[in-house]
This record gives structure tokens, sequence and C-alpha cells, in this order.
């Protein structure tokens, strides 16, 4: 075994091996998200990157097996592993988008959350504010004001703002739009995220939603798009935030 996968002193080896796999998975997956192994071209062989990473060729192909599973490389009998194209990443799984880091942007990613909820959220809303339950109101007013009363947290705002549009679509009581939900759900919660952080005036955002759950509650469907629309203005205006604080970082 390599020197990097023996056991620590008082540490279980098989508590070790994954964060071991782990590690490299994080490693060769950044380095292909920085383009440092580019689309197209192989990856090194197993012999290589088991002397790259240090460790042993089951870490190795035990970590581009996963990532394989997400797109991001594909094996060959006889071939080898080669880096797939952008365009076949799984850039809904929260894995990738952390891998991707601070080459997001190169993609336009957020840009392309906020098309798709400009497309989905004010019809979830217009249905919702004819659909809700009782319970999905209540669940909805509950998140505004766990906004409301951490505005100042970036965390906790992000987690209660998630949770605020995962009932709403849920509440629209269509079945594609919750399915959508689930399939982008970390790819809004990242772009949420990356919002929440980059302005630090979240005021606005917590009275719409608060609006919001008003106009469900009145059955108002007019008011409850406007007020989606409205949101999702707010979106813009953070994402132009998120990407001047990109550009600015060193």
């Amino acid at each position: 075994m390599d020197s990097s996968e023996q056991q620590d002193e008082g540490e279980n080896p098989r508590e070790r091996r994954p964060r071991v796999r782990r590690n490299v998975t994080v490693s060769i997956a950044r380095a292909i998200c920085s383009h440092r192994y580019p689309a197209g071209l192989p990856l090194p062989r197993e012999n290589d990157l088991c002397e790259i990473y240090g460790v042993s060729r089951t870490v190795i192909r035990e970590s581009l097996k996963i990532l394989e599973s997400k797109g991001l490389v594909r094996g060959k009998p006889r071939i080898g592993t080669t880096v797939c194209d952008k365009d076949d990443w799984n850039i809904l799984d929260a894995d990738v988008l952390e891998w991707m880091g601070p080459h997001i942007e190169d993609s336009d990613l957020l840009g392309c959350i906020l098309e798709a909820r400009r497309t989905i959220e004010p019809a979830a809303a217009e249905y919702a504010a004819a659909r809700a339950t009782a319970q999905e109101i209540a669940d909805l007013d509950r998140a505004w004001r766990q906004m409301r009363d951490c505005a100042n947290d970036p965390e906790s705002f992000t987690d209660a703002d998630i949770m605020f549009h995962s009932v709403l679509l849920a509440a629209s009581h269509n079945q594609v739009f919750r399915r959508l939900s689930s399939a982008i759900h970390a790819a809004v919660k990242y772009a949420l995220h990356a919002s929440n952080v980059a302005v630090k005036n979240r005021q606005d955002a917590v009275a719409v939603h608060g609006e919001l759950v008003e106009a469900l509650r009145m059955r108002d469907r007019k008011r409850a798009r406007e007020c989606a629309n409205r949101m999702l203005d707010l979106a813009v205006r953070d994402l132009a935030a998120v990407k001047k604080a990109t550009s600015s970082a060193p």
C-alpha cells in the first residue's frame, strides 16, 4: 500500500480509504474543470495517476468510476479514460457544481439556471395560488419568516430561501414541476447561495417573498405570478453582483 493510504495511528483503515478516494476524486475533477486535463484528450495512464496522487490503482479506479458516473470522463477498454466535453457533464449534480467552483462562470451556468427559473416559477406561483393546501401555505410562511429573521446570515438565509422555492414548486401540484424541483435542486441551491453571499441587503427579497405568501393566502393568481417575476428581477440584479464579485476576485 502507498504511504498516503497507510493507517494513521488509532484510525480504522475502512474509514481512511473513502476519505482518500474522495480527496483524489476531487483533485482529478478540479484538474478537469480547470482544463489541466482538456476535453477530448486522455487522462494520464492509471500508473501515472497513481504516482501523481500517491495512491493505489484501486483508489484511482474507484475515483474514475465516480467521475464517469457524473459525465466528466469516459473509459473504454484498450483506449483508456478520456475527458468528456462539458456538454456531457451532469451540471445539476451538487459535486460537479462544487468542483467547477470559480470556473462555473465559463459556462454561464448561473444565467442558465435563472432562465430555467424564469420559465418555471411564475407559472408555479400562479398554480399554487389556486391549488396550495393550508399546510403548504403555512410552510411557505414559515420559510419566509426564517428568511426575515436571519437576513444578516447568508448561510441560514439561503437554507430558508431554498426551502421556500422547493415548497412553492410542490404547492403548484404539478408533477412535472415537482420533478423539475428535484432535478435542479443542487443548481438552484448554488445559485441562491452565490446571490445571497454577493448581495449585502436582502430586505427586498424578504419583502417580495412575504408578498407572495400573502397572494397565495388570498388565492390571487395574478398577484402571485407578479410576485414571482419580481423575485426573478431581483435575481437578475443579484446575478450581476455575483459576476462583478467573481471578476474582481484575485
